[in-house]
């Protein structure tokens, strides 16, 4: 039953990383409209999130693993809107760079590799109950 118990790391190691990437989306999404608070402020920047493969070196399986967050260097937004507290001399003001429908896709992808994720638990789950079963 080995390989089914390493299946369910590999799966469960998969659910952390999509779930670390839908925080990442959440707090985008959360600061799409976030400005600074004072004139030429830079605003809210967007978060990435990295993944590599991990070898655990105990189980002696590959998993996906959380290399790091890092921010997207995509120019910032400029409008104008001379009113705005962050407004620069020039009345524009700095947006955050992101983009919603970006940030959808991929909160879309993420939650859809999640439930494989699942599902392959699911799967695991049932066939060592199969297994036990078949043992009485």
């Amino acid at each position: 039953m080995t390989g089914i118990t390493d299946t369910l790391f590999v799966a469960g190691a998969g659910m952390e990383a999509q779930g670390n990437r839908l925080r990442v989306v959440a707090e985008n999404l959360a600061n799409v409209d976030s400005t600074g608070n004072t004139p030429g402020a830079a605003p809210y920047q967007r978060k990435i999130i990295t993944f590599r493969n991990v070898l655990d070196q105990e189980l002696g399986i590959n998993k996906i693993g959380t290399a790091g967050y890092g921010v997207d260097t995509v120019p910032f937004k400029k409008k104008y809107a001379p009113g705005h507290p962050a407004a620069d001399a020039q009345g524009y003001v700095l947006y955050p760079n992101v983009d919603s429908v970006v940030e959808l896709v991929d909160m879309h992808e993420a939650q859809r590799n999640y439930e494989a994720n699942l599902n392959v638990i699911d799967v695991s789950k049932s066939m060592i109950s199969q297994a036990i079963n078949l043992m009485k």
